[in-house]
């Protein structure tokens, strides 16, 4: 099937359109005048449309002209992102690399290290995802994600690399003013269970969820990540343990109060992890950067 519409006529239509005219767009494309008309002419034969106003000493698009040209830009610069990607694929830089970060790692950092990869030029699509508990092992080994961030648990089977990224310590946080403060110090697991609690809901889509520090109560509210937990506490929606780094400035603010507490929640180490036969330029400047990283200090 004969499909008179090329990439070449698009470049032709842009050139004429940027420069003004036949002549000099033929200049700036390095080919004849004849050669542009001929292939204007020619697309607007198959097209069956006029694609110039000839009336005028300007070369201007018809209103036929000018769509065709609009949405032909969005072809050409597809079809240069797609040779670029194609020569960086063969460099040995990925088209896009995906980021599983558990919320349990301040967003934050990791924008830090997107900003200094991006000053590479390099044409990588970076595309992170918000995981929960589990969720981060989850995306790794069901190929949801090429690096995980802060995954906590039982490391899976599997062919995996992985470096520790330290140990998160948790501490039992409420509203001030909540009824907790002025119960007897320690707080136990029976003054806990009289008070709604926040859980951050795990985020695995294809192995069982698991739930960390899951406290017993009369009530629970389930949210989507640690910053939605941190401000449901902050708020007084209810209580329960939350990472120590995350919450320093809340707690120096008096915005939360830390109280003791007897039920034990001891540290969690936290990974980061890809798979072990995975190359890839981006994905290796990811490793080592994230490596140095101090996800843990306080906020």
């Amino acid at each position: 099937m004969h499909h008179p519409l090329s990439l070449e006529a698009l470049r032709v239509l842009d050139a004429i359109d940027r420069r003004g005219s036949f002549q000099a767009a033929a200049e700036a494309l390095h080919k004849v005048p004849s050669a542009l008309s001929y292939t204007v002419q020619k697309l607007e034969s198959d097209l069956e449309v006029s694609l110039f106003d000839r009336s005028r000493q300007r070369a201007q698009l018809t209103a036929a002209g000018r769509l065709l040209l609009e949405r032909g830009r969005t072809l050409l610069q597809e079809a240069a992102d797609l040779e670029e990607a194609v020569r960086q694929l063969e460099s040995g830089w990925e088209t896009s690399l995906r980021i599983a970060c558990d919320t349990v790692l301040p967003i934050h950092r990791l924008l830090q290290q997107v900003h200094a990869f991006n000053a590479l030029g390099q044409q990588v699509t970076v595309q992170i995802s918000e995981e929960v508990l589990g969720g981060g092992w989850d995306a790794l080994v069901a190929g949801r994600c090429d690096l995980t961030l802060g995954a906590s648990g039982d490391i899976p089977k599997g062919v995996f690399e992985y470096r520790t990224l330290g140990a998160v310590e948790f501490v039992f946080a409420v509203a001030p003013g909540h009824a907790l403060t002025r119960s007897a110090q320690p707080i136990d697991a029976s003054d806990i269970a009289a008070f709604p609690t926040v859980i951050a809901a795990d985020t695995s889509l294809t192995s069982p969820a698991r739930s960390s520090g899951l406290l017993a109560s009369k009530q629970s509210l389930r949210v989507a990540n640690m910053d939605a937990k941190i401000q449901a506490q902050c708020m007084g929606v209810g209580v329960g343990f939350l990472p120590r780094h995350m919450v320093t400035g809340h707690l120096a603010r008096g915005e939360l109060v830390a109280l003791p507490c007897s039920v034990p929640r001891p540290p969690i180490p936290l990974y980061m992890a890809w798979r072990k036969h995975q190359q890839g330029r981006a994905l290796a400047w990811f490793t080592e950067a994230c490596a140095r990283v101090d996800w843990l200090s306080p906020e």
